[in-house]
C-alpha cells in the first residue's frame, strides 16, 4: 500500500502558519497552502490514502474542512520525516510511505510516480530536476540576499546521493553545457520499516548545520536515490519564504492551475 503524507506545521522560524497561506490560481480562486499541496497528493494514481499530519489544531480543522483524512502527530517531531515515521508506525501495512511536503503545491503527480517507481530494492529516494537558468538565478539571488531559498543535491554516478544543501552546489562562477546544479524535489519515498527506524536515530551534525532532514539517512549509512525527473518547461518551487507565495501564484497562472 502506498500512504502519501502531507506533514504540515503551523511553527516556523521563516513562515509562520505557512500551511494555512493563501494562493492565488489563475482563476482567481484562493486556496491554502496545505490544501493545494495536498490536492497534488490526491492526483498521485498510486496513492491508496492521503494524509495531513500535523500536530497543530488550526491546521487540522482547516484540512478536515477541505476533506482531508488528518493524523494528529507529536509536537516534539522535530521535523516532516519523522510525522511521516508517526504516521508508518500507526500503519504497519504501509509498504511505501510518500513524503509529500506541504510546502510544494506545484510537484506534478508524475514526479511521485517516478519516485515511486524508483523504489524497487531501495529504502529511500527522492527527486532531484536540472535547474534551469530561471532556477539557477532565484536560488543565487536568495542566498545573495541571505534567504534559505530552495536545496541542491549532489549524487554519483548510480544517482547514489552524496550530500544535500541549502547552498548552491556544485559552485561554479558559471557552468559549461555539460554541467549542472540540481535542485532538490521536497518530495520523499521510504520503505515503512526504514522510515520507522529513522525516529531512534539521533541528529547528526549534518542535519543540525543544515537543517535538511534527509542528511539524518546519509549520516546513518542509508543510501538516498537520487530520481532526476523532467520539468517539462514547468515551474517547480516551494514556499519556504513569504516571498515566494508571489513566485508561486504566477507560476499556477501560467500553468492555469484554478
Amino acid at each position: 500500500m502506498v500512504v502519501v503524507v502531507i506533514p504540515a506545521r503551523y511553527q516556523s522560524q521563516r513562515f509562520q502558519g505557512k500551511p494555512l497561506a493563501q494562493l492565488r490560481g489563475a482563476t482567481g480562486v484562493q486556496k491554502s497552502l496545505v490544501q493545494r499541496s495536498w490536492e497534488a497528493g490526491c492526483a498521485v494514481p498510486q496513492a491508496v490514502r492521503v494524509i495531513v499530519a500535523t500536530d497543530d489544531e488550526r491546521i487540522a480543522a482547516h484540512a478536515r474542512g477541505f476533506g482531508a483524512e488528518v493524523m494528529m502527530t507529536s509536537p516534539e517531531a522535530a521535523n516532516g520525516t519523522e510525522r511521516c515515521g508517526e504516521v508508518a508506525a500507526a500503519l504497519e501495512d504501509a509498504e511505501l510511505i510518500v513524503n509529500l511536503q506541504g510546502d510544494a503545491p506545484l510537484t506534478p503527480p508524475e514526479f511521485v510516480t517516478a519516485v515511486i517507481e524508483a523504489m524497487a530494492g531501495e529504502e529511500m529516494a527522492t527527486p532531484v530536476l536540472r535547474a534551469d537558468t530561471r532556477t539557477l538565478r532565484r536560488l543565487r539571488e536568495d542566498r545573495a540576499k541571505g534567504r534559505v531559498g530552495g536545496t541542491t543535491a549532489v549524487f554519483d554516478a548510480q544517482h547514489r546521493a552524496l550530500y544535500f544543501s541549502k547552498e548552491v552546489l556544485p559552485y561554479a562562477d558559471a557552468l559549461g553545457p555539460d554541467d549542472a546544479v540540481f535542485h532538490h524535489v521536497g518530495l520523499y519515498a521510504y520503505r515503512g520499516e526504514t522510515l520507522r527506524r529513522y525516529g531512534a536515530w539521533p541528529i547528526g551534525p549534518l542535519e543540525r548545520i543544515e537543517g535538511l532532514e534527509q542528511l539524518r539517512f546519509l549520516e546513518n549509512g542509508v543510501g538516498v536515490k537520487c530520481v532526476e525527473v523532467d520539468g517539462a518547461g514547468r515551474d517547480f518551487w516551494e514556499v519556504n519564504n513569504p516571498v515566494d507565495i508571489g513566485r508561486v501564484e504566477k507560476a499556477l497562472a501560467r500553468m492555469g492551475m484554478e
